[in-house]
């Protein structure tokens, strides 16, 4: 019996600008059902790798393969329509546009919208119900919103395709502890669920919480990946830096 291959893996993937390798021979299968959180410092390669993953930029070298296929990279409509959704660090909205109109950004094609006009209202509202219990104006223009909401909104578009992976990177920041607790049952339904979870973050009492496995990367390489039996928050310092534990003594 053949075991069914990873929903995303990344083989020998890295990232050069220049002189400088941003990432460097990534190797690693991420499992179905799982929330896999990746940590490390500034400079560590957590960005690039997000990037690689959403087709912002291409690889120098590796791949990138959903269930065990190679994908096309540096196109984010290729990744996305096999199942990868991305949510950046940065919270990138149109602010002169509806609620509704940021949340289904992406999904329209050039002469029809991929949701009809009158079921906008109820689809924007009902995927933002997956992940807030606040009421939010799919009529409201964006730009108006205070932070939290701009970052439910981008949360919110990530999912509107329906995806089986997502990649979501430091989206606690900006939500107080009622808003993350809230996008923190969604994360572990979805992984329930089946899909995938990468969970970019630098906290470590996130990362216990949720992390079903962890991958410390540091300088630009990944160093260890652990079972969550294996987790403690020396050993994670440790990894991502040796000299952590000294400094936070």
């Amino acid at each position: 019996m053949s075991l069914a291959p990873a929903p995303l893996a990344i083989a020998g993937l890295g990232r050069r600008y220049g002189a400088t390798l941003a990432l460097q021979n990534a190797t690693l299968a991420f499992a179905p059902g799982t929330i896999h959180a990746v940590l490390g410092e500034n400079g560590s390669g957590k960005s690039t790798l997000v990037k690689l993953l959403a087709g912002i930029v291409a690889p120098s070298e590796g791949r990138i393969l959903v269930a065990g296929a190679p994908v096309r990279a540096a196109d984010p409509a290729a990744l996305r329509r096999r199942g990868i959704g991305t949510v950046f660090q940065e919270v990138l909205i149109a602010p002169d546009c509806s609620v509704a109109d940021n949340v289904l950004l992406g999904g329209d094609g050039l002469f029809r919208r991929a949701v009809p006009r009158h079921a906008r209202a109820a689809r924007t509202a009902a995927l933002l119900a997956r992940i807030s219990d606040r009421r939010i104006d799919p009529a409201a223009r964006a730009g108006a919103l205070d932070l939290p909401t701009r970052q439910l909104l981008v949360i919110a578009r990530a999912l509107a395709p329906d995806p089986r992976i997502l990649v979501l990177d430091e989206v606690t920041a900006a939500l107080d502890h009622a808003e993350r607790d809230r996008v923190f049952a969604f994360m572990q339904d979805f992984a329930a669920g089946g899909g995938l979870v990468l969970f970019i973050t630098h906290r470590m009492d996130e990362v216990m919480r949720l992390a079903d496995r962890v991958t410390i990367l540091r300088g630009g390489r990944i160093v260890r990946t652990l079972a969550r039996a294996e987790v403690t928050v020396p050993l994670m310092l440790s990894l991502m830096a040796p000299a952590a534990l000294d400094d936070a003594a």
